[in-house]
């Protein structure tokens, strides 16, 4: 008689935002999923970092106008570089400013994503950071792109890479072109003819190496570097 495998457990969940129409949107739709369930709400940043540091959930979900505390100090509280044991958190907002952008991601941030994106995107952007990865908002990461590549092109001097303690691989650096170049996963593994898994484990070893904690992160040090070139 053979067991089938335990079930894995849920990816849980904290809301924090400030209008109670969407956090009820969201857990409405974040629990109707059979791998993610919702295990507290905030309506203001200070509640947000106050519970989530008890509840420990997997991924936190924070706006940004929040009261008491706005949702980019309540990302650096809880996953900035000096906090100990960080957790994942995904920007959740209406507001699709620069400002905003930088300062989630430099506060730890490991997503950033509209509130018009629509549900799915909601929830992949969950379970890929449950998952250690990050999603953003594409009309974002193509502007954050241009934004790099402008900086770039005002140097005096073309881009130098930046000599690393490990280098990348030839095969690491083709992951890294196309993640700069706005490519899924899956559309790398297509481009490359290699399996998704061996994506990932390349993209793991490039954030390691680069000490990126994103992928938006990798992205920048592929245009900043001169690695962002389409291949003729």
């Amino acid at each position: 008689m053979t067991t089938s495998a335990p079930p894995s457990k849920p990816i849980r969940v904290l809301i924090a935002d400030d209008q109670d129409m969407v956090r009820t949107g969201f857990r409405f739709f974040l629990d109707a999923q059979p791998d993610i369930t919702v295990v507290a709400e905030a309506a203001d940043g200070e509640e947000a970092v106050a519970l989530a540091r008890r509840e420990r959930p997997d991924v936190c979900l924070l706006d940004i106008r929040m009261p008491k505390l706005d949702g980019l100090e309540a990302t650096r509280l809880l996953a900035g570089p000096g906090v100990a044991d960080p957790l994942r958190v995904v920007v959740v907002t209406t507001f699709d400013l620069d400002e905003y952008v930088y300062g989630a991601l430099r506060g730890g941030a490991c997503g950033f994503l509209l509130k018009d994106s629509g549900p799915t995107l909601l929830a992949e952007a969950v379970r890929a950071a449950a998952a250690g990865d990050s999603l953003v908002s594409p009309s974002v990461t193509v502007r954050l792109l241009k934004h790099v590549t402008a900086t770039a092109q005002q140097q005096p001097e073309p881009p130098r890479p930046a000599p690393l303690p490990e280098p990348l691989t030839e095969r690491e650096l083709d992951v890294v072109r196309l993640v700069a170049l706005g490519r899924t996963n899956a559309e790398i593994a297509a481009e490359l003819y290699v399996s998704l898994s061996t994506v990932k484990t390349h993209l793991s070893s490039v954030q390691l190496k680069l000490a990126a904690r994103n992928r938006v992160e990798i992205a920048a040090w592929a245009w900043q570097n001169g690695y962002a070139q389409t291949r003729s």
